[in-house]
């Protein structure tokens, strides 16, 4: 197994067989949602997809190729979105470990353990968390992948609604450009309140 199969080929060892890799995208922006994805992979070696790593380090064109891979191996996969309401309900930290135990829970197959990017949450399987796990493990790194391509998306949509902002540049994240903008045009539905007060 190559090197991030590392932390699967150790589950593998102790007797797990579906094994789900979990990661969030859109913990630091000032809008948006943040976005988790529990995917859950085929781990023979003749079914790895090249070119996985931590997603962003990848361009966006080789990220929507690699999701596009991903979406078609995968045993299964579920992506769970939660709003700026339901973050400034509950706090940033509260809603990524929220969507994750949706993720998961969510899943066709269920898992029997869970490889999560540096968060450990209560849910319905054992979890593993792993500090830089988007990069270290392939199964995360296949999570991250998703997790970034479908919050863009979103993103991208939302700047079709909201021009002013800069949505398709920034995904929600604080830029000069997306701080302007609120201070002149003030804030929209998709903007986090406990994120932005600092900028009204």
């Amino acid at each position: 197994m190559s090197d991030n199969l590392e932390y699967e080929k150790r589950c593998i060892e102790e007797g797990y067989a579906n094994i789900a890799g979990v990661d969030e995208v859109g913990r630091g922006p000032l809008a948006g949602p943040v976005t988790v994805c529990a995917v859950i992979m085929p781990l023979e070696q003749d079914k790895i997809i090249d070119g996985v790593t931590d997603s962003k380090k990848l361009s966006a064109k080789k990220r929507e190729k690699l999701c596009a891979e991903i979406l078609e191996r995968a045993i299964a996969c579920n992506v769970v979105s939660l709003p700026p309401k339901y973050i400034d309900e509950v706090n940033i930290l509260q809603a990524t470990k929220e969507a994750m135990r949706r993720a998961l829970q969510g899943l066709s197959v269920k898992p029997d353990v869970a490889l999560i990017d540096a968060v450990n949450v209560q849910t319905v399987c054992p979890v593993k968390a792993i500090i830089k796990g988007d990069l270290l493990s392939y199964s995360i790194s296949c999570a991250s992948i998703v997790a970034k391509v479908t919050r863009d998306k979103i993103m991208d949509d939302y700047a079709l609604e909201y021009p002013q902002y800069a949505f398709e540049k920034n995904k929600g994240y604080g830029t000069a450009v997306h701080i302007a903008a609120i201070k002149e045009y003030g804030i929209t539905p998709i903007h986090r309140r406990t994120f932005v007060k600092n900028f009204i």
